[in-house]
């Protein structure tokens, strides 16, 4: 396998960060680029995330907040729009929806035993048959083995803490102050809109770097 997959958690808008990172992991052209999604919103300029996705020739994961943005555009429901969304709908030109809508649900590379996703899956069924609602939402499984939120369902297991494999998950969406690694996968949403880090995990060394947001832009 020539060059090395570097999968990037999630970005919200933080184009300066993902510069830094990028940088940091001395990007070269024989490298391939995983984006685990959320590439927009929250942050100062999705459409300039967007640039340097397509640029770098990223494999780009549909996220809820493309989504939700793909969603609002097909129906026209702004009931469903949350804080931030109207900003970036206002911002997106027509080839940054070309791209959004080419977004792939899962990422897999057989010969690493490796699936790259947004948010998780369902432990139990089989991942290629999971629908974009579940892949790119989960966070926690209920006592009813629902995928759910966290914030709806406080008492549940995350998804990941229930995945046996294989293959190995490397995912985002779920964001936390540390990397959350276990045999089976890795959670690389680190929080940078909120003030934390933009991590990239490294294949197959399986290393990570991270940089530091350059300051907190979501509350």
């Amino acid at each position: 396998m020539n060059g090395r997959i570097i999968a990037i958690g999630d970005i919200h808008g933080c184009h300066q960060e993902f510069a830094d990172l990028l940088a940091a992991v001395e990007f070269r052209p024989a490298d391939r680029l995983v984006l685990l999604g959320d590439l927009v919103n929250r942050g100062p300029d999705s459409c300039r995330v967007i640039d340097l996705a397509r640029e770098h020739g990223a494999v780009a994961l549909l996220g809820n907040h493309e989504l939700r943005l793909l969603n609002f555009r097909r129906t026209k429901d702004r009931d469903t729009l949350k804080a931030g969304d109207e900003d970036t709908l206002a911002r997106l030109r027509p080839e940054d929806w070309s791209y959004l809508e080419a977004m792939p649900l899962t990422h897999e590379e057989p010969e690493l035993n490796t699936v790259f996703v947004h948010g998780g899956f369902l432990p139990g069924e089989p991942w290629q048959k999971q629908p974009a609602p579940v892949v790119t939402r989960t966070q926690v499984v209920d006592a009813d083995g629902r995928p759910r939120k966290r914030a709806d369902a406080p008492d549940a297991l995350p998804w990941a803490d229930l995945w046996n494999g294989p293959p190995f998950v490397v995912y985002g969406h779920t964001p936390r102050p540390e990397i959350y690694k276990l045999k089976w996968s890795v959670g690389i949403d680190t929080a940078c809109a909120m003030g934390g880090h933009l991590t990239a995990f490294i294949l197959p060394e399986r290393r990570f770097v991270q940089v530091k947001a350059r300051r907190r832009y979501f509350p």
